[in-house]
């Protein structure tokens, strides 16, 4: 422990313990998931930020290690800790520069707002030295004037590599790839068992694996169609949960930009059409199920059943209406009487 701490304060961090960990100090191979709560203070004591009390509530931290993190002290010191253990690091401000960009980007998480929101046309470097604000005072002030910043952290978990699923964001483009036929199967298996929202949750994160990498390619290149095939069945069975959902509107954009697309999807058009007859568009409907039979006509039966089912409903609204409003412009009825209380 002594070596490692003299290791740390040649490289301008100075550990304090504050309570010992448990068990053998982990070797922390790359891929390794680390969970954690930090407390981010200014040498004087004034904390900027509390995993513990951010944004209302108490999330820690959560790390891959070995994915180029951009605030890399972090890394550094928690390879010096056990699990279970507290400590706080002084570190100087080389290790701290990048500290406003990656607190705006928490900050950010724990209120549901985009992380990159501010960051997007410049490098964290070029940021760091410009005069756009980052929206809270305390940071900026920070970032016109790097100086030395001190992290408690308790480390709460430390995970192996192959013992945790790894979230979307930290996998790399091969593992996203490897994972989405896993996800989708997952999906399936869901569906099977009734588990809808379970089952639209599992098709929507395979689906945002696949644009992830879609984005990474020039629209109509080989590897963007290839990668569109791989997303359009994902996203017909999350139009199918959100059928079940009743969310029909939904339905009908995701339907209508895979029409666009695929001209010959007989699955996007049979949805579609089953979304327009949910909400009353009968035209849009007859010219959906009209184009199923085009495209396969082996589906008859089920879109006779279809278009019975909606002539049934519209039939049923109708009378409901016819009945709402019956008597109401009778002039043959007596006027209302009226009455004093």
């Amino acid at each position: 422990m002594e070596e490692e701490a003299r290791r740390l304060l040649a490289e301008g961090i100075s550990k304090k313990l504050i309570s010992p960990g448990k068990g053998q100090l982990s070797p922390f191979p790359d891929g390794t998931k680390v969970v954690f709560h930090y407390r981010t203070s200014l040498c004087d004591g004034t904390v900027l930020d509390d995993s513990r009390n951010t944004g209302g509530c108490s999330k820690p931290m959560e790390l891959i290690l070995g994915k180029k993190f951009k605030l890399a002290v972090w890394e550094r010191v928690i390879i010096s800790m056990r699990e279970g253990e507290i400590a706080e690091f002084t570190c100087d401000a080389k290790h701290t520069a990048l500290y406003p960009l990656v607190s705006q980007s928490l900050r950010n998480i724990s209120i549901g707002k985009d992380p990159l929101e501010g960051q997007r046309h410049c490098c964290g470097i070029a940021q760091i030295h410009s005069h756009h604000s980052l929206g809270h005072k305390d940071l900026d002030h920070l970032q016109a004037n790097p100086q030395p910043l001190v992290f408690a952290i308790e480390l709460m978990e430390v995970l192996p590599p192959g013992s945790f699923q790894l979230d979307v964001w930290a996998m790399t483009d091969e593992e996203k790839l490897a994972f989405v036929p896993h996800i989708h199967e997952e999906g399936n298996m869901l569906f099977k068992q009734g588990r809808i929202q379970e089952a639209t949750d599992k098709y929507y994160n395979g689906i945002a694996c696949l644009k992830n990498l879609q984005m990474k390619e020039h629209p109509g290149d080989e590897a963007w169609i290839k990668l569109d095939h791989m997303i359009t069945p994902l996203l017909l069975n999350y139009c199918q949960c959100k059928l079940l959902q009743g969310h029909y509107y939904e339905v009908i954009e995701h339907c209508s930009s895979l029409t666009f697309k695929y001209e010959d999807n007989v699955k996007a058009f049979y949805k579609r059409a089953k979304a327009h007859a949910a909400v009353w568009n009968e035209t849009e409907a007859r010219a959906d199920f009209a184009k199923v039979l085009e495209l396969d006509p082996s589906l008859g039966p089920s879109v006779t059943k279809e278009l019975r089912a909606m002539q049934d409903r519209i039939r049923t609204k109708e009378k409901e209406e016819k009945g709402r409003y019956k008597g109401l412009f009778n002039y043959n009825s007596p006027p209302p009487t009226a009455t004093t209380g």
